[in-house]
């Protein structure tokens, strides 16, 4: 997947959740060395495109998904990037859990699998909206520079 600011930000929420989920030293360190590393790509990314050194093209790269919108509702993605970043970042706290439950599927009611499953989708669609909703937005805000 090519990099844009939607994409950085999703994976330091990421690097945010696997910190406040872990204890262990080394693995903590580990992480806030990503963190570190995304910030600075974030702040080139940034940079680079503010400065005019980043094609426009390369602000957006759509997730193009293809579902089924029947049965599929997503919720609405709105906002100004920081309040979109803040929703990506409560999805992705929401898809973390979520994921949990999957990783231990023999646990999970039967009646509760599909129900699992289709939520795991749904957030996930929703995430990408967010991703998408940050690198339109910034788009827009560079082209109008």
């Amino acid at each position: 997947m090519a990099e844009t600011l939607g994409s950085l930000c999703d994976k330091l929420t990421i690097v945010k959740l696997k910190q406040w989920h872990t204890a262990e030293p080394g693995r903590l360190e580990s992480l806030a060395g990503q963190e570190r590393q995304l910030s600075g790509e974030i702040d080139q990314f940034v940079s680079d495109a503010a400065s005019g050194r980043l094609p426009a093209e390369r602000l957006t790269f759509a997730a193009n998904k293809v579902y089924k919108e029947e049965g599929n509702a997503v919720p609405a993605v709105g906002g100004d990037i920081g309040t979109v970043f803040a929703h990506l970042a409560e999805v992705n706290c929401k898809l973390w859990h979520e994921v949990e439950k999957g990783y231990e599927i023999d646990k999970v009611p039967v009646g509760e699998r599909d129900g699992l499953i289709k939520q795991l989708a749904v957030l996930n669609l929703e995430r990408n909206k967010c991703i998408d909703s940050i690198d339109r937005q910034f788009r827009h805000l560079i082209a109008g520079r």
